[in-house]
């Protein structure tokens, strides 16, 4: 698939909150996540592997009380690169209720997700 391809289809199963299935389509074996440094006062760290990646989502949906909303933009095609701005307004546990606004970036090489690095 081309760079537009992929984020199209991250697109249409972001659309349907199906972030399981971008993954186990669209994500090459050793991609690698990015946090920025501040996200690990939460607890999310840059981790490597799609093994990982799964584990790190996993993670993050256990700390997760009640998911009130959220949203991701049409992506930006640009090169072998894509981004799209996502929020979410979730309830943590431990923690109330928060709103967060983020960028992600996405590389993209031989058709598959190589790399996903967060900006918030």
């Amino acid at each position: 698939m081309t760079t537009q391809e992929v984020a199209d289809r991250f697109s249409q199963l972001s659309d349907q909150y199906d972030f399981n299935r971008i993954q186990e389509e669209l994500f090459a074996e050793n991609a690698v996540s990015i946090e920025p440094p501040q996200a690990a006062a939460m607890g999310m760290h840059n981790v490597e592997g799609l093994a990982a990646i799964k584990q790190k989502a996993k993670d993050w949906e256990a700390m997760v009380e009640e998911m009130h909303g959220g949203y991701t933009s049409k992506p930006v095609v640009g090169g072998n690169y894509f981004a799209v701005a996502m929020g979410m307004d979730v309830s943590m546990k431990g923690a109330g209720r928060v709103k967060m606004d983020e960028i992600a970036v996405y590389e993209v090489k031989e058709g598959k997700i190589v790399k996903e690095q967060f900006f918030f």
